[in-house]
């Protein structure tokens, strides 16, 4: 099986210039409710550009509105550059699983808000991936999450799923504004707000009644569906750190370590880790079931070149020893190691701690013995 992508989200993985970034543009935009930004455009034209919008998701034009209109497309220009040159991967995926469930394309617009279309972004909160599943609803809609996989950063799985609780929440609402909202903070508080609102059911209504970063949702998506609509002047980033411009991808029957792929065909460790970020301890689990291994073009003659025996025996003994897998099946560290002892801190989940430390929640449950997700400030998480 083979099919060819375009993937420009490697960068996103290590740059401490992206990182600082995007930290400047979540405060400018938690703040845009309180600003007025200036454009380089007369207000006029920007209600007759808002007014040609998809009117399933236009807002009427004010000045919060109007803040992220200019925000989104004359104000964050390396990050939205950026999130458009990365677009022409990640859009078609959208638009395809969009389709499919028969949802108004624009949708694609959301994973933009959500994420900067990085695939492995991970909130405070502890959502994840590029739709920001949190795990309890990533689990609800049939993302695999164990000791070996997370597909909140499956970007196929993760559309499926977001385009499966979109449908939902609109069936819900009937008005895609408030799905939009409800996608943000939940349907029940969604439904609070309509309550406390006298049961209207529009956006503004509601909107003074909406958890305070929900607020700010909505508008952000018009603001984002604006800015690619009439940000055409943007031109991409260049790029400096490697990104393959195209990759493979190939069945794997059997369990595969990314350390054995590395050695054995020559692809640099840390682009295939990169590449397959949905794997944990970096074990692809194909014993369990066909798993897709993603390669950069470059190398998949090489890839093909070695012989399948050749490449799964490579150093098993070192990357996947009986007792490797049963650890990490049973919620062991790969390889061992000695514990670090986590103190837990206001905001932190157990999404945030597994995503830091590279490990799972299943993982943190079973060395820690936990029968829910809930933590409490100052308690004690090993991770081993």
């Amino acid at each position: 099986m083979k099919r060819l992508y375009l993937v420009l989200c490697a960068l996103a993985l290590s740059s401490f210039a992206l990182k600082a970034q995007e930290a400047a543009d979540s405060v400018m935009v938690a703040n845009l409710d309180s600003l007025h930004l200036t454009s380089s455009l007369p207000d006029s034209v920007l209600v007759s550009r808002l007014a040609a919008l998809n009117p399933y998701f236009s807002l009427p034009f004010n000045d919060i509105v109007r803040n992220y209109m200019v925000s989104y497309s004359e104000k964050q220009t390396a990050s939205m550059k950026r999130a458009r040159s990365v677009s022409a991967y990640y859009f078609p995926i959208f638009e395809e699983t969009f389709r499919r469930y028969s949802l108004p394309l624009e949708l694609k617009y959301l994973a933009v808000v959500e994420s900067k279309l990085n695939p492995t972004a991970m909130s405070r909160a502890g959502a994840l991936g590029i739709w920001q599943f949190m795990y309890r609803t990533a689990r609800a809609y049939g993302l695999k999450i164990d000791s070996f996989v997370d597909e909140r950063m499956d970007v196929e799985r993760s559309s499926d799923a977001a385009a499966r609780y979109l449908q939902n929440l609109y069936s819900i609402f009937g008005d895609w504004p408030l799905a939009i909202s409800a996608y943000n903070c939940g349907s029940g508080n969604v439904n609070k707000a309509i309550r406390r609102a006298g049961g209207k059911k529009d956006f503004w209504s509601v909107y003074p009644y909406l958890p305070r970063e929900t607020r700010a949702y909505m508008p952000a998506f018009v603001g984002m569906m604006y800015a690619f609509a009439y940000g055409n002047s943007w031109a991409a980033d260049t790029l400096e750190a490697y990104v393959p411009e195209r990759v493979d991808t190939f069945e794997v029957h059997r369990n595969l370590h990314l350390g054995q792929v590395s050695e054995a065909v020559g692809v640099p460790l840390d682009q295939l880790k990169d590449l397959n970020p949905k794997y944990y301890n970096d074990v692809v689990p194909g014993a369990a079931g066909t798993c897709i291994l993603i390669v950069p073009e470059e190398w998949s003659e090489a890839y093909m070149a070695v012989e399948p025996d050749s490449l799964y025996s490579h150093n098993a003994s070192k990357y996947l020893s009986e007792q490797v897998v049963k650890d990490i099946a049973a919620g062991k560290s790969a390889g061992g190691g000695s514990k670090t002892c986590y103190v837990v801190r206001k905001g932190d989940t157990l999404s945030h701690i597994a995503r830091r430390y590279r490990v799972s929640v299943k993982q943190l449950m079973t060395w820690n013995h936990l029968r829910s997700d809930r933590l409490s400030i100052g308690q004690k998480i090993y991770i081993y």
